[in-house]
């Protein structure tokens, strides 16, 4: 291992220590009764939709769990004082930073505590936020119910301005989950007792910051930000909440830096386009992801009714023929798959720098970008990700879709829940494609026309919610209707490896599908390999191969330079070939059982990075020949 590697290493590992420590003082405490100083992830959860007027409620809550689907029968909604455990929101109980480490079944898991509204909030409306909760959640506030939300991965929020009173509030919130049900998408969740194979530890109930936010009587609800980099130009169009007669909107640009550049007032804006034009503009990308600032306002004449800050960058991804190009130059992704798993908080980063440490980790070894696998990502990663070049695949939690296609309820609960990620997310100028589906095959086979529709019927919604983005239908397998054409082949033979893909280009014969009796053809679209690789080392491994467990066909290798050389086998097939347009590496980090990641579970470099760099970021044929 190169010195600066092992130095960056120690670094991470001395952050995840001090983590530790603190999350261990802090349940320490709760055991003794006392509340933890340090709120967990203090930080905003949006920094691309921003007011002043918030207050974060993570930290530690009353907590209990019940069996039996009988909690509201207890009576707990009125009094959750009773709850006899204590927990640290925003993490799952079966995490080790929730103080619970519960990990079997959960069927109902509810939470409670105080909360007191800011004095300066008075005459404003209150909405009660929910980065996430799994699945099924329901709240009170002094007993009086204020929601309830179905989708264990989009967030939403409540409004509970009128179950409000003077001085201290209670807060009960309830959530209901059950991924054996075949109708909630539960991603790598998994249905046995304990992990297995590629499926892992399950988040049940509170999985993402809680917090207050006070608004106007009329406030901006929601803006739209389409970037036209051929027009130089953003396209923005709010939603107003409560419009009324004499209320304005105004959008301003300001650089990097806070210089204004430019703004658009107008009185009939609700739901309208307003154009925000760019004279200099600066574009984002990977090697210079630049953001402008923006600030939306309320105003009725001279007062400022609302105010959020956001903001933006100005690029273009599309399509042409069998290639992808970002602000008008062919671009080759090499993503890695990034599942967003943590051994200390199951699905929930330890911290915003965990989830920063990630991209940067990735980065140093020669990706670009990512698919976020079998996971909606938190608001925080795309920020991230925004800020440092990072372009990704938008990924449903929806593995083999085997609860969307089971019954026409499943089909309802994977739609709605993915409108509200495309919505809250297509803002974020990281994010270039959206992925509703992964790995269809059984679904496909056993109920054909059902998985044909609903996987039409998908993408005809993501393409109406946001035209800007292609849309890869299902990764992998079996395609209905695709605008990138992905394949998954975890071959551990360079040879026939190279032999399989031969023969793929535009119009090309005998082009490899998976399960062709039941996908579309290929039709020249972009064919990436968005899962190869795969291959298993540990420190472990290199002494003996082990035997059995049902993964041989994924190869070890008996030392860490035969396991880069055949990455590096691998990878420069795809590279090399002018009618690939990308690749994602299975994957970034080890996962439980699973071992093998390019990092180990908590973030240690396995190989030489690089190495790995000069693999994974070898120039690719595709983006040398232009037509």
């Amino acid at each position: 291992m190169k010195g600066a590697g092992l130095f960056k290493n120690l670094i991470e590992k001395s952050r995840y220590v001090l983590l530790m420590l603190l999350f261990l003082t802090a349940t320490a405490a709760n055991s003794a009764g006392k509340t933890p100083k340090q709120i967990p992830r203090p930080e905003h959860p949006k920094p691309q939709f921003y007011r002043d007027t918030w207050l974060n409620l993570n930290g530690e809550w009353n907590f209990g769990f019940d069996l039996g689907f009988s909690g509201a029968e207890k009576d707990w909604p009125k009094d959750g004082a009773r709850l006899d455990k204590k927990i640290i929101v925003p993490f799952c109980p079966e995490s080790k930073l929730s103080g619970i480490e519960y990990t079997n079944f959960m069927n109902e898991v509810c939470y409670h505590r105080k909360f007191t509204v800011p004095k300066q909030w008075a005459g404003m409306r209150v909405f009660l936020h929910f980065g996430a909760v799994d699945y099924d959640c329901r709240a009170w506030v002094n007993g009086t119910g204020v929601g309830r939300h179905y989708g264990g991965s989009s967030s939403f929020c409540f409004e509970i301005t009128n179950a409000l009173r003077n001085g201290e509030n209670d807060l009960f919130v309830c959530a209901l989950d059950d991924v054996r049900s075949d109708v909630q998408p539960a991603g790598k969740q998994s249905r046995r007792l304990k992990s297995h194979g590629v499926v892992y530890t399950r988040t049940t109930g509170i999985w993402q910051t809680v917090w207050l936010e006070a608004r106007p009587q009329s406030f901006i609800e929601s803006v739209r930000i389409v970037p036209d980099l051929d027009n130089r130009r953003f396209v923005l169009t709010p939603v107003i909440n409560n419009y009324r007669r004499g209320i304005e909107f105004q959008a301003t640009l300001f650089s990097a830096t806070g210089k204004k550049l430019t703004s658009v007032r107008s009185s009939s804006a609700n739901g309208i386009a307003q154009i925000l034009n760019v004279k200099k503009p600066r574009l984002w990308g990977p090697d210079d992801p630049y953001l402008y600032k923006l600030r939306f306002e309320l105003l009725r004449g001279r007062r400022i009714v609302d105010t959020v800050n956001s903001y933006a960058g100005l690029r273009k991804f599309h399509i042409e023929g069998n290639k992808f190009y970002l602000n008008n130059k062919p671009i080759f992704l090499r993503h890695v798959l990034d599942q967003g798993f943590y051994p200390d908080g199951i699905w929930t980063a330890p911290s915003d720098k965990a989830l920063k440490a990630d991209i940067e980790l990735s980065l140093a070894v020669g990706f670009n970008g990512a698919r976020l696998h079998q996971k909606v990502f938190e608001e925080r990663f795309h920020y991230w990700a925004d800020r440092l070049g990072y372009l990704t695949w938008g990924e449903f939690c929806d593995w083999g879709g085997s609860h969307s296609f089971a019954n026409p309820q499943g089909v309802h609960n994977h739609q709605r829940e993915w409108r509200e990620v495309v919505m809250r997310d297509l803002n974020h100028p990281s994010i270039v494609a959206w992925t509703p589906f992964n790995e269809t095959a059984g679904g496909a086979r056993s109920r054909f026309e059902i998985h044909r529709r609903a996987v039409k019927e998908t993408v005809d919604l993501t393409r109406a919610l946001d035209p800007t983005r292609p849309i890869n239908d299902a990764s992998g397998y079996v395609h209905v209707e695709t605008d990138i054409f992905t394949v998954h082949d975890y071959d551990q033979n360079p040879q026939t490896f190279r032999q399989r893909y031969a023969s793929v280009a535009p119009g090309g014969k005998n082009v490899s599908i998976r399960f062709p009796e039941i996908s579309v053809p290929y039709e020249g679209q972009p064919y990436v390999m968005d899962e190869y690789g795969g291959t298993f080392w540990t420190k472990e491994h290199a002494a003996k191969e082990p035997a059995g467990q049902g993964r041989s066909k994924w190869g070890y290798g008996k030392t860490a330079e035969q396991v880069e050389e055949l990455i590096g086998q691998l990878t420069l097939i795809l590279t090399s070939h002018p009618n690939i347009a990308g690749y994602c590496y299975t994957q970034l980090t080890d996962i439980e059982q699973e071992v093998n990641g390019i990092y180990t579970y908590d973030r240690e470099l396995k190989f030489d990075a690089e190495r790995l760099k000069k693999f994974f970021g070898a120039p690719a044929a595709i983006e040398k020949n232009e037509d």
